[in-house]
């Protein structure tokens, strides 16, 4: 089409030329602009090596099954991943399972069976569900109890340099040390330990100030524990993550993300434990995406408006007059929300990602279901059909106004207004 406004608004001899202009036009980019929770500002992502993206998303702990929450937090993160590739970019993904936690030993106490027997179930059933919703999986996915000689090593760093303390078995690391504690977060040391969802508070009368956190507890009879130079234990939930992107990417990364229930105190207890010692930013960009909200409320088990991924897509929906939620559906919803916003999830929402879907999907496969009668003259090309073969031009007008909205810090709700 634009090729044959050019064949009449111009002359042979000047066509070629400024089809040049236009595809340099297009080659000289616009930057990538994303925003960064700890500078509280949209920068210009400018990676560590160019043209190479490490990114570290915070995983799951492996104890029960996934919820509207990690769907929405592990596709925002998936189609950003998606979008650097696109972009040119070679990207390493790497995100971790936590298969040693309090929640764990609970839950195998609570039904008889091991706690690895535990993380092996649902490690399977997280891997089932992020499968149907399209979730490319990551390149590598690190396992905190086979990640201890960096763990251990982390720890035996931190108290050497006098940045942690050893305290009748456990050891803590001392937020007293690290004058830029609560840099992510905005807290300062003086608040009280409101927001650690449970994770802290256990061994208060040992801690020299009440945000100290454990970055190895001593063992209990009947836990599972490791060896160590402070005795047998297990580590503290943030230290295993400093460790892991340390082995698997690096002293500084490009992107570390997550839920926004992560910047405190878990990302923050990951910038003051591995900054301190590489003496380098752990990660140039943080990123954190919203909550999701059940009719106007937050998620959550007490207010009984949780629900999970399988149970979401395997139950007859009403709504949908006794359909199942198509996965994609799902996914479609979680992008007309921008990722930083909370989503409201609403029977009317299900309805119109369903009905957004249907339409968006006819449309992509109007040729590959028509194109042998049409007689349209790349239907029997045996990549016709094939998504990963598409010939999209990337100077299209459609096209350029998605690419303009992504790169505003992954705008896809502006990034689907031509296509839905």
């Amino acid at each position: 089409m634009y090729l044959a406004r050019f064949e009449v608004l111009v002359s042979d001899s000047s066509k070629y030329f400024l089809l040049s202009l236009l595809l340099l036009s297009f080659l000289i980019q616009m930057p990538l602009i994303l925003y960064n929770s700890l500078t509280r500002s949209k920068e210009a992502f400018q990676p560590v090596i160019p043209g190479q993206v490490r990114m570290y998303c915070c995983g799951v702990t492996v104890y029960d099954y996934c919820h509207l929450g990690h769907a929405r937090s592990y596709v925002v993160w998936d189609v950003i991943r998606r979008y650097l590739q696109w972009r040119g970019y070679q990207v390493r993904y790497v995100q971790n399972y936590t298969d040693i936690d309090d929640k764990i030993l609970k839950r195998a106490a609570e039904t008889g069976q091991d706690w690895q027997r535990i993380t092996q179930i649902y490690i399977q059933a997280y891997q089932e569900d992020m499968a149907r919703l399209n979730i490319l999986p990551a390149d590598l996915y690190p396992q905190a109890t086979a990640s201890m000689p960096a763990i251990l090593d982390l720890i035996e760093a931190l108290v050497t340099e006098g940045y942690a303390y050893a305290a009748a078995g456990d050891v803590y690391y001392a937020v007293e040390k690290f004058p830029r504690y609560g840099q992510l977060s905005g807290r300062s040391l003086d608040q009280d330990s409101a927001g650690s969802s449970g994770r802290l508070g256990d061994g208060d009368q040992k801690k020299q100030h009440p945000l100290d956190f454990a970055l190895w507890k001593a063992a209990k009879p009947g836990e599972p524990s490791w060896e160590s130079p402070w005795g047998a234990g297990r580590p503290g939930w943030h230290i295993e993550c400093s460790a892991m992107v340390k082995v698997c990417l690096g002293a500084e990364i490009d992107i570390h993300a997550g839920g926004s229930d992560l910047v405190f105190p878990h990302h923050e207890n990951e910038i003051a434990q591995s900054e301190v010692i590489s003496q380098r930013p752990l990660a140039r960009y943080w990123m954190h995406n919203g909550f999701v909200n059940v009719g106007g409320e937050k998620m959550s088990k007490s207010l009984d408006n949780f629900t999970t991924i399988r149970q979401l897509l395997d139950t007859p929906l009403e709504v949908l007059e006794g359909e199942k939620l198509d996965p994609m559906a799902l996914r479609l919803f979680v992008l007309q929300a921008h990722y930083r916003k909370p989503i409201d999830f609403t029977e009317d929402a299900i309805v119109a990602a369903q009905q957004s879907w249907q339409t968006l999907k006819e449309g992509l496969l109007f040729g590959y279901d028509h194109g042998l009668q049409l007689g349209w003259p790349d239907a029997q090309d045996p990549d016709f059909g094939d998504p990963s073969s598409m010939r999209i031009s990337k100077i299209d007008e459609p096209m350029q106004r998605f690419q303009s909205a992504m790169d505003d810090d992954f705008n896809s709700p502006g990034a689907l207004v031509d296509f839905i």
